[in-house]
């Protein structure tokens, strides 16, 4: 997958049948299965793929338990067939995950193995395992670290667990593999209208040369998540609101506090939220909340009640008390969810189920929905683009299409960081062979080796510090202040790679310490000045 030769591809393509706006789960996904059935497709993407909500996920492929608390029976049916699909068609990044809920009230384990019992029923031929009943002694042996003062009994169940933004890159990458044109760093200012007020196309700009151009497509789709409203605004000649968004907050922290492979599932906090701590890359991750929020950002900040929030409930249930001081980073992503007809709706009321708009432009747009779903989401997309007569009719063949880097679980050690590559795993240490100064590491203290950004820009288009160790090794996410020491090690690697010079070196360092501002706590973010050099 290369920048310049897709950039190649697009300057020499005069018509186009899809054209995509957004390079999260929903457009990556309509790029994959409008280019397999065989359209002609580009993806433009404003700044890097998933560098919104789809790489700030709560790390889950699953049908979500508390829709079925809700009786939202379709929408956990549907997530839940999506869900064994994606484990077949991406397994080197899913994972069967082993859930417990520790209960402090004798009833809540009959309750819960019931309702659990129903989510295995929905999942038909593609379930993950069994839900079954835990003793107190069983509860405690498969969360060690559990609060034991008042647990009765718990209750295990089985959902998936990904890592999202590097889905979202082998997706690209599965794409260009089916024909399509996927590009990051560049925005769609404008949309492309004829005299009967009819979309035809759009008009970008390149971020890195700051050239524009002017594409035509048979149709226009809108898939921008939190930020729908702002290409609506291009659309509409009356605005109205499509989409509200709902910030969700994430802490990470060693893998101590939840020693073991099991996850740890609260179904009801005290404010009735759910909150999860999850095994990802040796560490664990605690969240989420959900707060409805006014302003969209690319780089949206965790409030302070948020963090207070998740770090009071995982104190509740863990016997080692995680505080401010074990937090390695913190995470915040927006969540685009439909808005509802009725305006102040809390967050629970507005709908996880996504919605496909089809606007008197003929632009059609698509809000709402979560990673689990993607595929779904995609393929009828596309379906409403051929019922609206702007494609020929052809069927839609993802349902078993292997995704970038799926490699059989049997060959798969996921005690091996690489594992994320699947497929490519060879190709990765071909390299490292090739030239040994590779297999430096990017950090002490963690895996990730410098032939993995060399990789991430020749193959996978990382073009800046943040999309390498945010987005491709994921650094960031999991250790903010080993990822702002990486920095600028990252950054020469790149600057080699793409021919970049010292004032380009020292630009990006510091913007990708900014950046990382948010991924610290306040007592770091709130520094007129941070001292990088001793974190």
């Amino acid at each position: 997958m290369n920048r310049s030769e897709l950039l190649s591809k697009l300057k020499n393509t005069e018509n186009w049948d899809v054209i995509i706006i957004g390079g999260g789960a929903s457009g990556l996904g309509t790029a994959i299965d409008a280019a397999s059935r065989g359209y002609k497709t580009i993806l433009l993407e404003a700044v890097d793929f998933a560098k919104g909500t789809s790489s700030r996920s709560t790390k889950l492929v699953h049908g979500g338990v508390r829709y079925l608390a809700q009786g939202d029976i379709h929408l956990v049916r549907e997530a839940l067939k999506e869900r064994g699909l994606l484990a077949q068609n991406a397994n080197h990044l899913v994972k069967n995950q082993s859930f417990v809920i520790p209960n402090y009230h004798w009833f809540s384990g009959y309750f819960y193995t019931i309702g659990l019992k129903v989510y295995d029923l929905l999942s038909g031929c593609l379930s993950l395992g069994s839900s079954k009943y835990l003793s107190k002694k069983k509860t405690i042996e498969m969360l060690p670290n559990v609060e034991e003062n008042g647990l009765v009994n718990g209750v295990i169940y089985h959902d998936g667990q990904f890592d999202d933004s590097r889905l979202a890159v082998n997706l690209a990458q599965t794409a260009v593999e089916n024909g399509a044109c996927v590009l990051n760093y560049t925005k769609v200012v404008n949309l492309l209208k004829d005299k009967n007020n009819q979309v035809f196309g759009v008009q970008i700009t390149d971020q890195e040369t700051g050239i524009t151009y002017d594409l035509k497509g048979s149709v226009v789709i809108n898939a921008t998540g939190v930020f729908t409203n702002a290409i609506m605004k291009l659309n509409d000649t009356v605005y109205k609101k499509y989409i509200v968004p709902s910030q969700g907050i994430h802490l990470v922290f060693d893998k101590s506090f939840l020693p073991g492979e099991h996850a740890l599932m609260i179904p009801k906090t005290k404010d009735g939220r759910v909150l999860f701590a999850v095994p990802w890359h040796n560490r664990i991750v605690v969240g989420t909340t959900d707060t409805l929020i006014k302003k969209q950002s690319l780089e949206p900040i965790a409030l302070e009640s948020e963090i207070e929030f998740v770090l009071e409930t995982a104190q509740r249930f863990l016997a080692k008390k995680p505080t401010r001081a074990d937090v390695l980073s913190v995470f915040a992503g927006l969540r685009p969810l439909a808005a509802p007809k009725e305006e102040g709706k809390s967050t629970k009321e507005v709908s996880r189920s996504h919605k496909i708009i089809v606007s008197e432009t003929g632009l059609i747009t698509i809000t709402g929905g979560k990673w689990t779903t993607y595929r779904k989401m995609a393929e009828e997309i596309i379906d409403k683009a051929i019922l609206k007569g702007k494609l020929p009719k052809k069927p839609c063949v993802t349902e078993h299409l292997s995704i970038h880097g799926n490699k059989p679980t049997n060959n798969l050690d996921r005690e091996n960081h690489l594992y994320i590559y699947g497929s490519d795993i060879p190709q990765i240490l071909k390299l490292q062979e090739n030239e040994p100064d590779l297999k430096e590491k990017l950090h002490p203290d963690y895996e990730f080796t410098l032939a993995e950004v060399v990789w991430a820009v020749r193959h996978e288009m990382a073009r800046t510090v943040d999309d390498v160790l945010a987005r491709r090794v994921r650094l960031l996410f999991l250790d903010a202040r080993a990822a702002i020491q990486s920095a600028e090690k990252t950054a020469r690697i790149i600057a080699k790679e793409l021919d970049y010079d010292e004032n380009w070196i020292a630009k990006e360092i510091e913007g990708f310490n900014m950046i990382s501002k948010g991924f610290l706590l306040s007592e770091f973010r709130n520094s007129s000045k941070i001292d990088f050099q001793n974190l």
